[in-house]
């Protein structure tokens, strides 16, 4: 990987819709939106929060359904309803005292591609916009919703146990 090393990371951040989801929401007749969550992806968070390494969720869109998933997992840095990805991870850093370089961004479209310049490690899900693919240092095997952020999660557990 070009961007830094998985071993020396404090921070993970991620993209909800795409990543977390597989990028479809479900919305009523009365407007009520629900979305999909794949609880290996949760056992994931929960390893990597567990280990020391902090987690941040910064979403261009604002769901209830988020906040709540979020909350259960136990995930403090959570920013939603963002139109400056950059300016939210670097208050979130500033606060924890560390440096861009010593976090991951995992993204899947274009709208995330300023942070995932931003930050040590940029990373794609498998079902990621093809931009995303050539711009990042890794890509996952596996797509958004069904995966991708555990195997995000084991990658770094794995680095920084070597």
């Amino acid at each position: 990987m070009s961007g830094g090393s998985l071993g020396v990371i404090k921070l993970v951040a991620f993209d909800v819709d795409g990543v977390f989801t597989d990028g479809r929401f479900y919305l009523s007749d009365t407007g009520v939106e629900s979305k999909v969550f794949n609880t290996q992806d949760g056992f994931g968070i929960r390893k990597l929060l567990n280990s020391g390494v902090a987690v941040a969720v910064i979403s261009g869109r604002k769901s209830a359904a988020v906040a709540k998933r979020m909350s259960e997992l136990g995930v403090m840095h959570v920013v939603e309803g963002c139109s400056n990805k950059v300016a939210a991870l670097d208050e979130i850093i500033g606060g924890l005292k560390i440096s861009a370089s010593e976090c991951v961004y995992v993204g899947d479209d274009v709208p995330d591609l300023p942070l995932l310049n931003h930050v040590g490690i940029s990373i794609a899900v498998a079902n990621a916009v093809p931009e995303l693919h050539l711009k990042c240092d890794y890509s996952t095997s596996a797509s958004g919703g069904f995966g991708a952020v555990r195997e995000v999660c084991e990658l770094i557990l794995a680095a920084q146990s070597q």
